[in-house]
C-alpha cells in the first residue's frame, strides 16, 4: 500500500513541476493543497489519513497539539532548514522525522530591495497615477546615495543586503546581539554601538534576524519612535521581531516616512486587516521566498528527503 504525502500551500500549483516526483510514484501518492488551512481542525481533517507532510517554510505551525492529532504522520518535510513553529521535540516522542531542504538567501535580498526602491522612489503611486489618469508626478523621492542603511542582522541575507547597499552608494551599518566587529569589519560595514544608535541613525532600517525568544517584539513603540520620521522601515525576515501594533500606530501617525512588508503576524492576511489599508505601507504577501530558483530547491530536496526517509537513511535531518 502506497504511503501518503501532502504537500500544503501550493498556492500556484506548480509544486509537482517543479521536481521529479516520478521516482517516488511506485510507493507514495502526493497530493497537493492549493488552498491554505488556517485552523488546527482544518488541518487534523485534511491531513489525518497523509503519512508524510511536505511544508512551506513557517506558514503552518505544527506544535504538538496538531501532532497529537495526526497519528498516522511519520515525515515533515519544511523547506529551508529551519523551522521555529514545529513542535521538534514532540514531533521526536511521536517519532514524526523532521527533514529540511536547501534555499537560497538571494530571493528575500531581491525583494527586500524592491521593497526599498518601490518606497523610495513612490512606484506604487506614481504607476497608480500613470494608469488611472492621474496627475503626471506627484511624489518627490528619497535619494539612496550617501544616506545610511541600517542591517539588524548580518548573517546570509544581511551580508547581501550589505553589499547592494554598497554598491548603491550608502553607508552601511549592523547590529544584532552577538555582532562582532571582525564580523563587520569582513562584510565591509561598520558596527553600530547599539540598537538604538542604529536605529535614531539610519535613513533605512532592514530587519534580517532570525526568530528567538532574544528578537520577538525587539522594535516596539519605545525602539519605533527612535527611528527619523523620514526612515523607511523594511521586515521581510520574521512579522513578529516587530510589535505589529506598534507599527500600525506609527503608519497611522506617520510618525515614519513608511514601511515594506512581506511578512505578517497572520498569514494570509484576512480581508478587514489593517495592513491591507494602511497608508505609508508597501507590502507584499510573504513573496521573499517565493521563485523558480527556491522553489526547484524546495521540491526537489523534498523528493530526496522523502526517497532517504522511505529507504531507512532520512538526511537533513532538523530538530
Amino acid at each position: 500500500m502506497r504511503a501518503r504525502c501532502a504537500v500544503l500551500d501550493d498556492l500556484q500549483g506548480v509544486a509537482t513541476a517543479m521536481a521529479d516526483w516520478s521516482p517516488l510514484l511506485d510507493r507514495v501518492e502526493v497530493v497537493s493543497f492549493t488552498e491554505h488551512l488556517h485552523t488546527e481542525d482544518e488541518l487534523t481533517e485534511a491531513l489525518a489519513a497523509f503519512d508524510i507532510v511536505v511544508t512551506l517554510r513557517e506558514r503552518v505551525p505544527f506544535p504538538a497539539s496538531l501532532l497529537a492529532r495526526l497519528p498516522r504522520l511519520r515525515l515533515l518535510v519544511t523547506a529551508g532548514m529551519r523551522n521555529a513553529v514545529i513542535d521538534h521535540a514532540a514531533a521526536e516522542r511521536q517519532g514524526v522525522t523532521v527533514c529540511g531542504t536547501a534555499s537560497s538567501p538571494t530571493p528575500p535580498v531581491e525583494l527586500a530591495w524592491a521593497l526599498i526602491l518601490g518606497l523610495a522612489r513612490g512606484v506604487v503611486a506614481e504607476n497608480t497615477a500613470l494608469r488611472d489618469g492621474g496627475p503626471w508626478q506627484s511624489t518627490l523621492g528619497a535619494d539612496l546615495h550617501g544616506r545610511r542603511l541600517g542591517l539588524l542582522g548580518l548573517g546570509r541575507v544581511g551580508s547581501l543586503m550589505a553589499r547592494v547597499g554598497l554598491a548603491f552608494g550608502m553607508e552601511v551599518v549592523a547590529w544584532s546581539q552577538n555582532l562582532t566587529r571582525d564580523r563587520t569589519d569582513e562584510a565591509g560595514v561598520a558596527l553600530a554601538a547599539s540598537l538604538d544608535e542604529l536605529l535614531s541613525t539610519s535613513d533605512v532600517v532592514s530587519v534580517h534576524l532570525a526568530l528567538g525568544d532574544r528578537t520577538r517584539g525587539l522594535l516596539g513603540a519605545r525602539e519605533l519612535a527612535r527611528l527619523k520620521p523620514t526612515a523607511y522601515l523594511v521586515n521581510t525576515s520574521r512579522a513578529a521581531v516587530v510589535d505589529q501594533a506598534a507599527l500600525v500606530d506609527a503608519l497611522e501617525r506617520g510618525a515614519i516616512a513608511g514601511a515594506g512588508l512581506d511578512v505578517f503576524d497572520t498569514e494570509p492576511l484576512p480581508a478587514d486587516h489593517p495592513m491591507r489599508s494602511l497608508p505609508r505601507l508597501l507590502a507584499t504577501p510573504h513573496l521573499g521566498y517565493v521563485t523558480e530558483g527556491n522553489y526547484r530547491r524546495y521540491y526537489g530536496d523534498a523528493v530526496e528527503d522523502i526517497q532517504a526517509f522511505l529507504a531507512g537513511t532520512p538526511i537533513r535531518r532538523l530538530g
